[in-house]
């Protein structure tokens, strides 16, 4: 479909979904969004929902001005993938061990490695742009930088919610790699805090929601932000890449005789800032549940741990400020979730899937979300597929 135009205070609401099937809670978000003095575009996701801070499924373009709260707590949350030498024939009948190894070699949940990962050890790991991470770290603001083993330590660690691991097939039978994560804690405990001061500066007290509180150009605020905020980006990044590395390892080590090779990784934020320009302005883009969808761009766009992730490129749509989905989206919250469903539920819709099946990932049932296939005819304007996988092995915290 293409977009359906949607009045707004500033500015319309391009919209890549039927309105009438956003929920009201989501819309007043949208229109909340659209009153804000610096906002120069909104655009709209199919896998739009409710969310903490700004509409999850969102594309947010303002001039000289950032939302923390739009951007939210995972900052840098993405998604990674990566195509293997192995086929469905390579698999053993018995999927249980190999999940098994996943979990041993990459905590899960709120764990962590016992000592920070030595990027050193992995295959290809570019380890001098991971030491000048660390060495602009004492950069941040001063409120977080005591948890700076913490972070090193959970750095290659996946969390829980809705972030996953998963090997999954192909059309054509091979294997691919893919996860999901972003910034763990150090992420989270950085925008917590400069949503707090953004929330506390004068120009903001006369917001409808105090959720949308921004920084403004040529402020030490706002260059205090971009700064932690891009060093998170990056983190998020290396948490993906390290993760990913290990992943590896515990492949090659299970298919040893298959001697596996691996394609090239791609990899894509969707819960970020970017500065880009778009009809001689530059902008700040704020892509909330939202991936980049540039010409030829690859990305990421998964459903749920018992249907269908897609990799695609990117058509380059510019009133989507060259967006896409991130997901198939939530339908339900998780307690709407864990209400209705069961963990009989849970084992009938992940049939044919080797993963937890019990009641502490309930609300991350298929049918909490959006159907994927749905929401890829939707964005046929935005990106199209280049492979679509199915899992058999979903990993979650």
């Amino acid at each position: 479909m293409s977009y359906v135009e949607v009045p707004g205070a500033q500015v319309p609401i391009r919209m890549w979904t039927d309105p009438a099937a956003v929920e009201d809670g989501a819309m007043r978000q949208l229109q909340n969004v659209a009153t804000l003095p610096w906002i120069k575009g909104l655009a709209v996701m199919p896998d739009v929902h409710y969310g903490k801070g700004a509409t999850v499924g969102s594309v947010i373009a303002m001039r000289g001005a950032v939302c923390p709260a739009a951007v939210g707590v995972d900052i840098g949350c993405g998604m990674s993938a990566v195509k293997t030498s192995l086929t469905a024939n390579d698999l053993p009948g018995d999927l249980s061990r190999l999940r098994s190894k996943i979990e041993q070699a990459i905590p899960v949940g709120r764990g962590m490695h016992d000592s920070p990962v030595d990027p050193g050890r992995l295959h290809g790991f570019a380890t001098a742009a991971w030491d000048d991470l660390w060495a602009r770290f004492d950069g941040v603001a001063e409120a977080v930088r005591f948890r700076e083993e913490r972070a090193a330590k959970q750095a290659g660690t996946l969390g829980s919610g809705n972030h996953y691991i998963e090997l999954t097939l192909d059309s054509e039978g091979v294997v691919w790699l893919t996860l999901h994560s972003g910034s763990r804690n150090i992420g989270k405990e950085l925008a917590e805090y400069h949503i707090g001061v953004a929330q506390r500066l004068p120009h903001n007290q006369g917001l409808v929601d105090r959720d949308l509180a921004v920084f403004v150009a040529d402020t030490p605020q706002m260059a205090a932000y971009e700064n932690d905020l891009y060093w998170a980006q990056e983190y998020a990044r290396f948490n993906r890449s390290i993760m990913m590395a290990l992943l590896k390892d515990v492949v090659r080590k299970e298919f040893k005789k298959a001697k596996v090779s691996f394609a090239p990784e791609i990899s894509c934020h969707h819960n970020y800032v970017n500065l880009e320009r778009y009809e001689g302005m530059d902008l700040l883009v704020t892509r909330k549940g939202a991936i980049s969808a540039l010409p030829g761009q690859y990305g990421i766009i998964p459903g749920s741990m018992g249907t269908s992730t897609y990799i695609v490129k990117g058509l380059g749509n510019d009133k989507a400020f060259n967006s896409a989905s991130h997901g198939a989206g939530r339908r339900m919250s998780r307690s709407a979730a864990k209400r209705r469903f069961t963990t009989a539920d849970l084992e009938r819709q992940t049939q044919g899937v080797e993963c937890r099946k019990d009641s502490g990932v309930v609300d991350e049932i298929p049918a909490a979300y959006k159907p994927i296939d749905q929401v890829m005819d939707q964005q046929r304007d935005l990106v199209e597929v280049v492979a679509k996988l199915k899992q058999f092995i979903c990993v979650k915290g």
